[in-house]
């Protein structure tokens, strides 16, 4: 838990009604895999197999300058340091590129073989992982980078560092079907942790630094 500081919208923000995508089915997931930890084998599988199937589309569609605003502002007004730096949730790579453009050690993980296929032409390395039990040592990554992806609190707390920082960007912001608000993020999060929040393009973000 801790205290979040919004920053002033960046030029051209804009804001959704908070009320679209509220009836979302992945809206349900997201919280109660956040708070509960409502994830098992099967939900894992359908997971998988959703994403693998929107590999190509995702691929496509899914990429644009309003959607990629949100990164880049949480990267330059949100003070994330950088170090090891490991994007969860990675899919075909929006995120990773502006990363890999950043910092010189960023690792893609993602549950969905296909969307790491597509995830083409990208520096650093790709891996094929469940956040939910991490492939990942403890208190190895300095950073780790959530882009419209489901937030389990437990293993993200086991892998950073002591000083680390969660990066967490809804592209859509309040329409984003995987969404939290920065608020819910850091009360789920274990320990204690500062916050920074804004909203660029058509997305939001906070950067969280842990505290203890």
């Amino acid at each position: 838990m801790g205290r979040v500081a919004w920053l002033d919208d960046a030029p051209g923000a804009t804001r959704p009604d908070p009320r679209e995508g509220a009836e979302h089915p992945m809206r349900k997931v997201t919280k109660q895999v956040a708070v509960d930890g409502g994830w098992d084998e099967e939900r894992r599988r359908k997971v998988a197999e959703l994403f693998d199937s929107m590999a190509a589309d995702w691929t496509a569609n899914h990429d644009s300058v309003e959607r990629r605003a949100s990164i880049t502002d949480a990267l330059t007004r949100g003070g994330v340091r950088g170090g090891r730096v490991v994007e969860l949730g990675s899919g075909s790579g929006m995120g990773t590129r502006q990363l890999a453009e950043r910092f010189d050690d960023v690792v893609a993980l993602d549950l969905s073989l296909q969307m790491l296929l597509h995830a083409s032409g990208i520096a650093g390395a790709r891996v094929q992982g469940d956040s939910a039990a991490l492939p990942l040592r403890t208190d190895s990554a300095d950073t780790l980078v959530l882009v419209n992806m489901l937030l389990f609190p437990g293993e993200l707390d086991r892998v950073l560092t002591h000083h680390g920082q969660l990066v967490w960007v809804n592209t859509s912001a309040e329409r984003t079907p995987i969404h939290l608000m920065p608020e819910e993020v850091v009360e789920a999060l274990p320990g204690k942790w500062t916050a920074a929040a804004g909203r660029a393009g058509t997305g939001l973000w906070c950067v969280a630094s842990r505290l203890s």
